[in-house]
């Protein structure tokens, strides 16, 4: 397991505090149901709001984003791990990276990308527990309440998939066209980057990379699908492949 220090400041108190959201995203669906069954029952601090097998399917889902999210390695996906990494953190949700296969270098580039850990098949669901408490600043030895509560959130977590599932049959998706300029101020600006440092990137003027960001907010609006807020700009791109 490779893994950097969870963020710095004052700690979170387990039993003073609201449950924290996770979204599990994993292509294993025995996989993605043990964790989600042994994070209900075992890490009430936690509250499971989104389980997808596909990237794809946890951007587009209401919940998103998460706190945190726990994301399979998905070799067979289209968007890179590295960029699934840099969008969950665009968005504000912390990543743990969990790999059945020990890819050489993944752990590496996982954690360079922006993951707080890479998990490998040895490690144990203790193991994720601690480091995902520590991510979120919490004191991976405090002990559970004991009366935490751990009902209804399977339910929760189910509902929202099967939501989102039934709106993207019910709408067409229409993609924007956009030009080459827009389309790679969108890439640097759902990889984390602020307006200015898009400029920067593209080696053009602040006003000129902010006009570029604003009328893809616009061509997105035109095709009903909203925009206006970093999150909801991240999802566009995911959802139309923009991410690389």
């Amino acid at each position: 397991m490779t893994r950097i220090d969870a963020p710095g400041g004052t700690r979170r108190s387990a039993a003073s505090t609201r449950p924290i959201r996770i979204g599990i995203c994993d292509e294993r669906v025995l996989l993605l149901d043990s964790i989600a069954a042994w994070i209900i029952e075992k890490a009430p601090e936690f509250d499971v709001v989104v389980r997808a097998e596909r990237w794809i399917d946890l951007v587009r889902n209401e919940n998103f984003p998460t706190a945190l999210v726990l994301m399979g390695e998905a070799p067979t996906e289209q968007v890179s791990l590295e960029a699934r990494i840099r969008t969950c953190r665009a968005a504000g949700a912390r990543v743990i990276v969990m790999s059945a296969q020990d890819t050489e270098g993944a752990a590496e580039r996982a954690v360079a990308a922006g993951a707080v850990a890479f998990l490998s098949k040895a490690d144990s669901m203790e193991t994720f527990h601690a480091v995902a408490r520590q991510a979120m600043g919490l004191d991976p030895r405090e002990p559970v309440p004991a009366d935490a509560p751990a009902t209804g959130r399977v339910a929760a977590a189910a509902g929202a998939g099967a939501g989102a599932a039934a709106s993207e049959e019910a709408t067409e998706i229409i993609r924007p066209k956009l030009s080459p300029g827009e389309l790679e101020s969108l890439r640097l600006y759902a990889a984390g980057n602020t307006t200015a440092a898009v400029a920067r990137l593209m080696n053009v003027k602040y006003e000129t990379a902010k006009t570029y960001l604003r009328r893809v907010r616009e061509k997105y609006a035109r095709a009903n699908r909203p925009a206006s807020r970093r999150a909801e700009l991240i999802i566009r791109a995911a959802e139309d492949g923009y991410l690389q």
